[in-house]
């Protein structure tokens, strides 16, 4: 494994246990097994550091995203694809899911939102897209597409924050239980 990829681990894993604003650049070079001008050099700043890790590690989350939001004229298939990815990616990975949660509700100076904030944008206009598309199929949809999209990605986010919270075993969500989360926000949308 290259320093970079060291470094990466190193941070992921201090900033997952520890939180963004509790590590400092001597822990993570010592966790990784390198020096500070190492550090610098492929980061520039811890700040630096967390646009990497996040960038890196949240592409695949992206890719899994737009793949499923590809709009077919079934709604509920659809957001069951996209209800797979969040979750999927999330019990997958569920140290990067769970550290960019808790940097996206942390204080909005601070340098760990604004990090994260245009990855959560983005994730949430693919979302937005999915409504738009789906527009003609519900009447009611017309103007709430932001609402909607909100609402669904908040439906998982927080199962995904209750279940990954509930143990350290491995996590494992039937397609059913997807199903469900699915056909518990399309009710809400038909009354």
């Amino acid at each position: 494994m290259d320093n970079k990829q060291l470094i990466m681990e190193a941070a992921l894993e201090l900033f997952y246990h520890k939180g963004y604003d509790a590590v400092g650049i001597q822990e993570i070079v010592e966790k990784a097994g390198i020096t500070k001008p190492t550090l610098y050099y492929y980061f520039g700043s811890k700040y630096g550091l967390l646009e990497s890790l996040l960038n890196t590690q949240f592409e695949e989350f992206r890719t899994r995203l737009a793949n499923a939001a590809e709009y077919k004229g079934d709604l509920p298939m659809t957001l069951y694809h996209l209800a797979g990815a969040f979750i999927d990616y999330a019990i997958s990975h569920k140290k990067t899911y769970m550290l960019m949660m808790a940097l996206f509700y942390s204080a909005k100076d601070n340098d760990a939102y604004r990090a994260v904030q245009p990855l959560v944008s983005k994730f949430y206009h693919i979302i937005i897209g999915v409504f738009e598309q789906a527009e003609g199929q519900l009447g009611n949809m017309r103007g709430r597409q932001r609402q909607f999209a909100i609402g669904f990605i908040g439906i998982l986010s927080h199962y995904i924050l209750v279940v990954c919270d509930q143990t350290e075993m491995e996590i494992i969500v039937s397609d059913d239980t997807k199903r469900s989360l699915v056909h518990q926000f399309m009710y809400g949308i038909y009354s």
